[in-house]
């Protein structure tokens, strides 16, 4: 008995209209880019940073003024930190730490009322939005850094622990012309360990970290001295994360 043989031909992939092509290709980059960027704030909580963009490019533009490549930094834990220093921290940079969510809104609010009369915008910036520009950004004014940075708070808000931002804060700040982080800072102004810094000491560096390339923690101006005092003076008001 004869079998019939079925005429079976291929099915022919209709190619997807360029607009859901698009739609497609947009989802993947945007799950993507979640993806990864939660998971790079994810390993960043567990992983100490090696080292950040404004790092290398400062070290270049030492370089380019023939003072040789100069990235000095130690990492310290944060139980060895100086409490000193903790408090000095959030007294002079970041007075609610404790309890906002990333963003300081009475602080945004005064940084913007002082610079109505069109200078550049200062101030208002928290530990955590500058854990988030240091850490994951580069230097910049653009509005997409600003919401990246703004993006990258509220993930390590989220992620990270008070304890782990203000830890991190403390040891990739820029402290002084190719110093980051307390450790280093501490024995390039001081000769000691950021484990034993008094209170002015702690002060006197958080002092000078509005402009650290152009301050000097061991010779501090009358501006400097006074901000550094006045740290001191609020230590015992502030709470840390334990």
């Amino acid at each position: 008995m004869a079998i019939k043989r079925g005429n079976y031909r291929k099915k022919k992939t209709v190619p997807l209209p360029w607009k859901k092509q698009l739609k497609k290709w947009s989802i993947r980059l945007v799950g993507g880019f979640f993806a990864l960027t939660i998971l790079w704030t994810l390993c960043l909580k567990f992983i100490n940073p090696p080292i950040t963009y404004l790092m290398i490019k400062r070290g270049f533009q030492w370089q380019s003024e023939g003072k040789g490549f100069k990235i000095e930094k130690d990492w310290l834990p944060y139980d060895e930190l100086s409490n000193n220093l903790k408090r000095a921290a959030l007294a002079g940079e970041d007075a609610h730490f404790m309890t906002h969510n990333g963003f300081d809104t009475d602080a945004i609010k005064q940084a913007l009322e002082k610079n109505k009369s069109g200078k550049p915008l200062r101030g208002g910036s928290t530990i955590s939005q500058q854990v988030a520009k240091n850490v994951f950004l580069w230097p910049g004014r653009s509005w997409l850094r600003k919401g990246l940075e703004t993006y990258f708070t509220f993930l390590i808000e989220i992620l990270w622990s008070k304890k782990r931002i203000l830890e991190v804060y403390l040891n990739v700040i820029e402290m002084g012309q190719g110093v980051y982080g307390a450790e280093a800072a501490a024995h390039y102004y001081f000769n000691k360990s950021a484990k034993s810094l008094t209170k002015k000491e702690a002060a006197l560096i958080i002092a000078i970290l509005p402009n650290p390339r152009q301050w000097d923690a061991r010779r501090p101006s009358n501006y400097i001295n006074s901000r550094a005092n006045n740290i001191v003076r609020y230590l015992g008001h502030y709470d840390i994360p334990e």
